[in-house]
């Protein structure tokens, strides 16, 4: 008896654990995409959740754009497309770290998007967590990992709690490579042939965007390609 009464306790206390790392998607008030010609997608997870793409908000405000979620979700322009060697990159204020979440969320620049919107959609994403972490996955359309949540000298520490954190993060693709830099150093770096492949990529050229996951905010600038 004594067994089954500890055997249960464990049980219990890792039920408290398990919750206290699972957010579930909050409702954003006032969702959608208020900027002309972008569209998202959300995450299967979300969706099994119930949730929406108006549940979450993505709007312009002057040369910047804000974005909180809500559902785990990728934002594009289809008229974004870039190909052979080239930059995408920008800078992300997240104005208060962990406001709307109980651990750190992640938000990041997206390439390589081939048949955006639809459920054989593959691209590549590296983003940045407000603890000093850094993510690269993608989908191809299943989800790949080619880096998991790694802690790394380059990705900027929120100083607590509801302070702001800034994080600057590109892509780089250059003959036959693609790197991942936030703040200036390169993460990860992938030869094409570690992209492209059956599970992965359709290609590098394509859709560039944007990638959060689920209650997460922040203020985007200085989002562009370069060739």
């Amino acid at each position: 008896m004594k067994k089954i009464l500890v055997f249960a306790g464990v049980a219990a206390v890792g039920a408290v654990l398990l919750g206290a790392q699972f957010d579930r998607d909050r409702v954003i008030p006032g969702g959608g995409i208020f900027v002309q010609g972008w569209t998202g997608k959300i995450d299967a997870g979300s969706v099994r959740q119930g949730r929406t793409l108006n549940d979450a908000k993505f709007a312009q405000e002057g040369n910047a754009l804000h974005v909180t979620t809500g559902p785990a979700t990728t934002f594009w322009n289809p008229a974004n497309t870039a190909s052979g060697d080239y930059t995408v990159k920008a800078t992300f204020l997240e104005p208060k770290f962990m406001e709307l979440n109980s651990h750190p969320h992640s938000y990041g620049i997206v390439i390589g998007g081939n048949n955006m919107g639809t459920d054989q959609m593959s691209y590549v994403y590296c983003v940045a967590y407000g603890d000093g972490n850094a993510l690269v996955r993608g989908f191809g359309p299943a989800v790949f990992t080619l880096l998991g949540t790694s802690p790394n000298a380059a990705v900027h520490k929120a100083a607590g709690v509801g302070q702001p954190v800034t994080q600057e993060i590109g892509w780089s693709v250059k003959g036959g490579r693609a790197e991942c830099s936030i703040n200036g150093s390169v993460v990860a770096g992938y030869d094409k042939a570690q992209l492209v492949s059956p599970g992965k990529l359709q290609s590098t050229d394509g859709v560039y965007g944007l990638r959060f996951t689920h209650n997460v905010e922040a203020i985007v600038t200085g989002f562009a390609m370069t060739k």
